[in-house]
């Protein structure tokens, strides 16, 4: 797990942080560069060669791979001495970091590996300690000292400290560390009370159970004050002190914006743990939503990130997550099965076969959790199909909740 806390650097040791980082950047440009003229030198044009220059390179001469550039490094220290000044590891930590981007080039499909601009690099990686850095209220780290640290939670019992990342956000030092404890932790396995949850801009989420809450839209609350700062940041003549004075100022508000966000994700995580022991959501793709006509308000609340924070604080405290299929979540009735046809402008649910009202979108929560229910019992998870279709409302009418019918089986039937 990883624990963030605030560390406060004095003067000196904020200008060598600031240093190692430019170094680290220099690093992975010229670990960049290198793979670039590579393979610049192994393409050109079938007909004709270019006019303004070619790559001259060893036709046998190998890849420069992760292994080459990090044995590279100590030649490299010799013939420019910059690169002593920050600790080996951490310097290495940067050719890593270009390597795995470029892997993620070639098997994840992300863009080409792009040169950091001077302040593009905002994080320092030392890997291992041979002991515990956490020092009272103190962080030791390598060539740096002693660096006081606000500890507002202590660190487990049985947990040792593996790695320690320097982060800089905003002009604000954080400290992420990471701990490892050396047990093993069986995933949650479906029991107890389900809960259905759908999430959308006019509530942020609505439960199964009823239970509503309305979204807080943190960047329009701040949005006043955004516009302000940003519109004198504008009237600055750039690289001047008053300039980046200023866009620290916009940076601190932006930090405070997704702050408050995320402590009103992790705050409704724990309140739907606390409300049942199994949670389902939508396996909706928000990226795409965030590009139509309300992406300022889709990215505002955050719920592809609120889905992963929920993921996390439910494997946390051992309650069952899972995510089901997003089609027809609100345009079925959770009672007996059929389809009720209705726009966005239609805030409540009528079902005229049964004659069921009540909110659309604890309708979408209820019709999630059946969804959820016939997953994880027609994957054969603990038996628990009958258990829980008994307790759900509306089982007497139909047992629509423990299988819910397809949009193609009901048209094959209506045209039977």
């Amino acid at each position: 797990m990883n624990y963030r806390y605030r560390i406060y650097p004095n003067l000196a040791q904020e200008q060598s942080l600031f240093e190692w980082m430019d170094i680290c950047r220099v690093a992975y440009n010229y670990g960049l560069r290198e793979i670039k003229d590579w393979c610049n030198s192994r393409k050109c044009l079938v007909d004709r060669c270019s006019i303004s220059h070619e790559y001259i390179m060893a036709a046998d001469s190998p890849f420069p791979s992760e292994v080459k550039q990090l044995n590279a490094l100590p030649n490299a220290k010799k013939v420019f001495p910059r690169l002593g000044e920050l600790p080996s590891q951490v310097l290495q930590q940067a050719i890593k970091q270009l390597h795995r981007a470029w892997e993620g080039f070639h098997k994840i499909g992300h863009g080409f590996p792009r040169f950091k601009k001077f302040g593009q690099f905002k994080s320092l990686l030392f890997p291992q300690f041979a002991k515990n850095p956490v020092q009272g209220i103190h962080i030791d780290l390598p060539k740096l000292g002693l660096i006081p640290i606000n500890l507002h939670r202590p660190i487990p019992n049985g947990f040792v400290v593996k790695q320690v990342r320097i982060i800089n956000k905003a002009n604000i030092w954080y400290a992420d560390i990471n701990i490892q404890c050396d047990v093993s932790v069986p995933n949650p396995m479906p029991h107890g009370h389900p809960i259905g949850v759908d999430v959308g801009l006019e509530k942020f989420l609505a439960t199964s159970d009823g239970a509503r809450v309305i979204s807080p839209k943190f960047l329009k609350v701040m949005q006043s004050k955004l516009k302000l700062l940003q519109r004198r940041l504008s009237r600055k003549k750039k690289r001047s002190k008053n300039y980046e004075k200023q866009r620290i100022k916009v940076a601190r508000l932006h930090h405070t914006i997704d702050n408050t966000r995320k402590d009103f994700h992790f705050k409704q995580a724990h309140a739907l743990c606390d409300a049942g022991d199994m949670v389902f959501m939508e396996d909706l793709d928000y990226r795409t939503l965030a590009k139509g006509m309300l992406g300022k308000q889709m990215l505002d609340a955050g719920f592809g990130q609120f889905r992963t924070i929920s993921k996390y604080v439910c494997w946390k405290r051992g309650k069952f997550f899972g995510e089901v299929s997003a089609r027809g979540t609100s345009q079925e009735c959770p009672e007996c099965g059929a389809e009720v046809k209705k726009d966005l402008s239609v805030r409540v649910h009528h079902c005229l076969s049964c004659g069921y009202i009540t909110d659309r979108d604890v309708t979408s929560g209820q019709v999630i959790r059946n969804k959820g229910i016939v997953l994880i019992s027609t994957n054969g998870q603990l038996g628990i199909q009958n258990a829980y279709v008994d307790g759900l409302p509306g089982k007497g009418n139909s047992l629509s909740r423990s299988k819910s019918k397809t949009r193609k089986e009901a048209t094959r039937k209506s045209k039977k």
